[in-house]
C-alpha cells in the first residue's frame, strides 16, 4: 500500500515556555504520532517525518494503518 504522508491532517499549537517553547504538532489519525519545531512550518515538516516513521513501524508490526481523515472536527 502506498501512503501519501501529506494527506494526514497535522494539528499545530504553540508550546508553553516551560515546555521549551516553539510549536508542537500531532497527527490525530495516528495515535501517539507527534513532533515539534521552532516554527509552525518546522513542526509540520517534522510531523511528516514522524508520520513516515509511525507507518513504517506499524507495517513492520503488522498493525493496521488508518486512512487519512478528510477533515478535523473540534469540540
Amino acid at each position: 500500500m502506498r501512503v501519501t504522508y501529506h494527506k494526514y491532517p497535522v494539528v499545530v499549537s504553540p508550546l508553553a515556555d516551560e515546555d521549551g517553547g516553539g510549536f508542537g504538532a500531532y497527527v490525530p489519525d495516528l495515535p501517539g504520532c507527534m513532533s515539534d519545531g521552532d516554527t509552525p512550518e518546522e513542526a509540520v515538516h517534522n510531523a511528516y517525518d514522524a508520520i513516515e516513521a509511525w507507518i513504517e513501524a506499524a507495517s513492520e508490526l503488522g498493525r493496521e494503518i488508518p486512512a487519512p481523515s478528510h477533515k478535523l472536527t473540534f469540540a
